[in-house]
């Protein structure tokens, strides 16, 4: 996967993490759990932005790491929403597989720098 495709894929899926806030219940639990789901799924894309003008390896690992950190997270308001009945499991199954599947492809990028391999 090219750095292009990679930085649209991560904005695409921080632009489907807004829709997915915007169709929440209005009730204070889903909206605390959503604003959570909100930050952190629409970060990913800006850490691999910032790891995409880092100025060495260090700083690419750490960007990444930074950016699976905040795809671990969103996974797991992800699971809250569904867990805690807020929303039905299938309304996000695509969401969260695409969460997973970035965090494999973050996973693989930060291996590749640390085996000096990028």
């Amino acid at each position: 996967m090219s750095e292009r495709d990679l930085k649209t894929r991560t904005k695409n899926f921080a632009l489907r993490i807004i829709r997915c806030y915007t169709t929440l219940p209005k009730t204070v639990e889903a909206q605390v759990l959503g604003k959570q789901l909100l930050r952190s799924g629409t970060s990913v894309g800006a850490h691999y932005r910032e790891a995409q003008r880092s100025r060495s390896n260090a700083e690419f690992i750490s960007k990444m790491e930074g950016g699976m950190q905040e795809l671990e997270e969103t996974i797991y308001w992800m699971e809250l929403l569904t867990d805690g009945g807020i929303i039905k499991e299938q309304q996000i199954r695509d969401l969260h597989s695409e969460a997973h599947e970035i965090m494999a492809i973050f996973v693989t990028c930060t291996k590749k720098v640390k085996n000096g391999t990028k």
